[in-house]
């Protein structure tokens, strides 16, 4: 048997334009649940996960505000292997229990589904026993250089190292139970999609 509502596990690699999809979804009816965003207020001014991160890294890790410094911590963490291990080990269980929070009010409210939007869905081990399915929103690594490159101003070889350090598409597949292909998609074809997925579930 099936939790109700049920819950949806959203992934996709940088640019495959899995957050468009995810805000079809919740176009739909769906609840969203954003862990990049949730990860954000975390780790802002005043935020949950920002007393062990000062604790362990320092306070010239914060910005003057309180909030992470993302480039500060970007090039820790290029430098040191376990400087990522150890941010995650601080923020990735806030993360989680603060989107179960998230999805409880959801449920309280009457969502018939819940959409998980986890970059990292597949290399996290916590996540698929949450899930009752996953969607991969799937595109070229090609196509994801292009969309990332015009979108942020990013040089080449920065995305690629965001790619590389994402997991590979096949993984991402594999743990598939819904793959959408957006390399060549209109806006109108991927919200056809998207409907497609909401009509299934009910939405």
């Amino acid at each position: 048997m099936h939790r109700h509502p049920l819950r949806l596990g959203l992934t996709g690699g940088i640019g495959s334009g899995k957050s468009t999809v995810g805000q079809m979804l919740a176009d739909r009816g769906a609840a969203l649940l954003d862990a990049d965003a949730i990860s954000r207020s975390l780790t802002a001014a005043g935020g949950a996960a920002m007393p062990a991160i000062m604790a362990r890294f320092g306070p010239h890790i914060a910005t003057p505000d309180g909030s992470l410094d993302r480039a500060a911590m970007r090039a820790l963490v290029f430098q040191d292997a376990t400087a990522r291990q150890a941010l995650e080990a601080i923020v990735h269980p806030l993360v989680g229990s603060s989107t179960e929070a998230h999805a409880q009010a959801a449920v309280a409210a009457g969502a018939r589904l819940l959409v998980f939007d986890i970059p990292l869905l597949v290399e996290s081990p916590r996540w698929p026993a949450r899930l009752d399915q996953v969607l991969v929103v799937d595109c070229s690594e090609t196509t994801q250089i292009t969309r990332v490159m015009q979108r942020s101003g990013l040089e080449r070889e920065a995305v690629q190292n965001i790619i590389a350090a994402q997991a590979a598409r096949s993984q991402r597949r594999a743990a598939a139970d819904w793959v959408i292909y957006n390399d060549s998609l209109t806006l109108m074809q991927l919200r056809e999609h998207a409907d497609r997925i909401a009509d299934f579930f009910g939405l």
